[in-house]
C-alpha cells in the first residue's frame, strides 16, 4: 500500500469516526429530550426543554421555538435558549423571513450564509454583529399543517450544520409536535373534568340549600295553614320555595 493510499484510508476512517461520534451525540440528545418531555404534560416545560437541549447540543447563537395561531395571524415566541425567561412574546413575523417561509410552506428553510442571503438585507447589520453564520427554520407540523417552528442560528466561527444535523433537528421537531399535541389533549381533559366537577358541586349545593330552606320553612309559622288544623304546606311556603328555586336556577345559568 502506497503512502497516498494509506493516507486516504486514514482520512476515510477519521471521517467515519467523526460521523459515528456525531450520530452518538444526536442519539443521546434525543434520549434526553424524550426523557424530559415525556415527564411533563405542560407545553411551556416541553418547548423550553427542547430549546435548551438543542442549544447545548450545537452550541448555538440562538435556538427559539415559535408557535402560530390558526391561520398564522399571530406568532408567539414561547421558548428561547439564550433567554429562558421568555415564555409568551408576540413577534412580528415579517422580521423573520425564514420563519415566515417555514410556516407558510411547512418545509425546512436553511440559509447557509446569513451575510449574503438577499432575504436578510434588513437585518444584516444585527446578524453580522452577532457573527451569525447559518440560520435554519424547521417547521413543527401536525397533520400536515405547520403549528410552529424551531429557529436555529450558528456562529460564524463555529461548526456549520451538516445534512445529518438537519435530519436530527427534524426528528426533534416531530417529537415536539407530538408532545405538544398530548399536552393540549391533557389540558382539555383537565378543563372538562374541572367543569364537570364544578357543575356537580353546584348541583349538590343547590340541593342542600333547597333542602335546608324546606326544613327551615316547615318549622316556621308559615308551615301551618290556619284553615287546616292538621297542618300542611301553606300557599306562602310553596311560593317562597318556588322563588328560591327560580333564583338558584337563574344563578346557575348565568355562571
Amino acid at each position: 500500500m502506497t503512502a497516498a493510499l494509506a493516507l486516504d484510508e486514514v482520512e476515510r476512517l477519521q471521517s467515519r469516526v467523526q460521523a459515528l461520534e456525531q450520530e452518538r451525540k444526536h442519539l443521546l440528545a434525543v434520549i434526553e429530550i424524550l426523557q424530559e418531555i415525556g415527564g411533563t404534560l405542560h407545553f411551556a416545560d416541553i418547548v423550553q426543554s427542547v430549546a435548551l437541549r438543542l442549544g447545548e447540543t450545537f452550541g448555538l447563537d440562538r435556538c427559539s421555538i415559535f408557535l402560530a395561531e390558526r391561520g398564522g395571524q399571530s406568532v408567539r415566541l414561547v421558548a428561547s435558549y439564550e433567554d429562558p425567561a421568555i415564555r409568551n412574546y408576540v413577534v412580528d413575523v415579517d422580521r423573520y423571513p425564514e420563519l415566515r417561509r417555514a410556516l407558510e410552506t411547512g418545509e425546512t428553510v436553511f440559509i447557509a450564509d446569513a451575510a449574503t442571503d438577499p432575504s436578510l438585507t434588513s437585518s444584516r447589520g444585527a446578524l453580522a454583529a452577532r457573527k451569525v453564520k447559518t440560520i435554519t427554520a424547521i417547521p413543527i407540523s401536525w397533520r400536515g399543517a405547520a403549528i410552529g417552528a424551531i429557529l436555529l442560528r450558528t456562529f460564524r466561527d463555529g461548526p456549520s450544520f451538516a445534512a445529518a444535523d438537519l435530519e436530527f433537528c427534524q426528528v426533534v421537531a416531530n417529537l415536539t409536535a407530538k408532545a405538544l399535541r398530548n399536552a393540549h389533549r391533557f389540558e382539555r381533559l383537565q378543563q372538562r373534568r374541572g367543569e364537570d366537577g364544578v357543575l356537580r358541586r353546584r348541583e349538590r349545593d343547590q340541593a342542600a340549600l333547597l333542602g335546608f330552606m324546606r326544613r327551615l320553612l316547615e318549622r316556621s309559622p308559615l308551615a301551618l295553614d290556619d284553615d287546616d288544623p292538621a297542618g300542611g304546606h301553606s300557599p306562602e311556603l310553596d311560593r317562597l320555595v318556588e322563588v328560591a328555586e327560580a333564583v338558584l336556577n337563574q344563578e346557575a345559568a348565568s355562571r
